[in-house]
């Protein structure tokens, strides 16, 4: 793909001022009511009403939230490109003081799902004006996803239901309030790191403490397993591949004399890598019951697969790239680090090259701390003409390439 300097193509497809507006506005609405995995009803009703009014058809996905809509003649031959949004929100409380708080009880639009949900909108109502002037080459999808909060994330169901067909490249993108608006963080490779759940439960005959001998002492079998299966997988895989566990939740016992008969832990296990990701299982499961063995204690492990690492495509990187620098200058991009937080974008990436970028939220000049999944998380609005932008040039160029 040939890299283009900042004007050398104009490109159709800026955002006006009402539609900027417009969407500003949609997203305040869905902000003030967000709604978990597999159940954002309301908001896909929202998108298939807009779309519709667009003059376009989407299609709600099986499961009766998210959609697809093609936008453009696809003439079954040269792949499209898919524009993906996620859905849902998070149940914690927002505990903002602003006009479009959530008013929904411990839940929040915490992680900018709102805002990926609003910038594809937009993207398709620009595309699809630019496909009534003829100005479109090839197809675009738009993809609604929901669930991307739930493990092992409603990609893989999207995926199933053959969001895919047709498509050839796949890009999104994820607020990062470290980056200031106007901007976007790109990486070739992998992007974030994988993520599984893992719970473990223990059981033994339980007893006195007066006579851990005579017993299966299940607290200190779970403070070593809490312990030494992190340590003992950092022995079994090369250090870069990040392999990480980490526990969120122990539990065992009721009375201070009492060696209890049950305990369990549960945590996450997150890896930088690709390939050590999918040995993971096996390595925790041998970890595990050799220190549950040295315990006498009888194990059970319960190792919920999450997502794989995105790790973005460098030809469709470079699309991204390209894209935002044919709209705003290079000045706009920057690189970005490969972050420990899961994503299930990178479902479809087992399907198809793509690349996932990181959009800049943090209004310039904020020295604040903020953070995803915090219940004051918000953004600076002017990241939605960006994402929209990029997403508009980046379908163009796409075509024409």
């Amino acid at each position: 793909m040939k890299s283009r300097e900042p004007g050398s193509a104009t490109l159709p497809g800026t955002l006006s001022a009402p539609l900027r507006a417009e969407l500003i506005a949609f997203r305040r609405d869905v902000h003030m009511h967000p709604e978990l995995g597999n159940q954002e009803f309301r908001t896909t009703a929202a998108l298939k009403a807009r779309l519709e009014a667009a003059g376009l058809a989407p299609k709600v996905l099986p499961g009766g939230t998210g959609l697809i809509c093609d936008i453009g003649t696809w003439d079954g031959r040269r792949p499209m490109l898919a524009i993906r949004a996620d859905l849902d929100a998070l149940p914690i409380p927002d505990v903002k003081t602003v006009a479009y708080r959530s008013t929904v009880p411990n839940r929040a639009h915490a992680c900018g799902h709102d805002v990926h949900t609003t910038t594809v909108l937009g993207a398709g109502l620009v595309l699809a004006e630019l496909d009534r002037e003829g100005l479109l080459p090839n197809a675009v999808r738009l993809l609604f996803q929901p669930a991307e909060e739930v493990l092992p994330g409603g990609a893989a169901e999207a995926v199933a239901a053959g969001v895919l067909d047709g498509v050839g490249r796949i890009i999104a993108l994820h607020c990062d309030p470290r980056v200031d608006a106007g901007k976007i963080g790109l990486r070739a490779g992998p992007i974030t790191s994988a993520c599984d759940r893992l719970e473990i439960t223990l059981d033994g005959p339980g007893g006195h403490t007066a006579r851990p001998h005579l017993t299966t002492d299940l607290v200190t079998a779970a403070a070593r397993i809490a312990t030494d299966v992190p340590a003992v997988l950092a022995r079994r895989v090369d250090a870069r591949s990040g392999l990480s566990v980490t526990w969120g939740r122990i539990e065992s016992g009721h009375a201070p004399n009492v060696i209890p008969q049950h305990a369990e832990l549960s945590g996450t296990v997150r890896c930088l890598d690709l390939r050590t990701w999918r040995e993971a299982p096996d390595l925790v499961h041998a970890a595990v019951d050799e220190i549950a063995t040295l315990h006498r204690a009888k194990s059970t492990v319960n190792y919920v697969r999450g997502v794989p690492p995105v790790v973005n495509d460098p030809v469709v990187t470079e699309l991204l790239r390209d894209a935002m620098t044919a709209r705003l200058g290079p000045q706009a991009i920057e690189d970005t680090e490969q972050s420990l937080g899961g994503e299930d974008f990178s479902w479809y990436l087992e399907h198809v090259p793509g690349a996932m970028a990181r959009l800049g939220v943090r209004t310039p000049g904020d020295t604040r701390v903020h953070d995803l999944h915090a219940g004051d998380f918000d953004v600076d609005e002017h990241c939605i003409e960006t994402a929209v932008e990029l997403f508009t040039a980046a379908a163009l160029i796409d075509a024409t390439a």
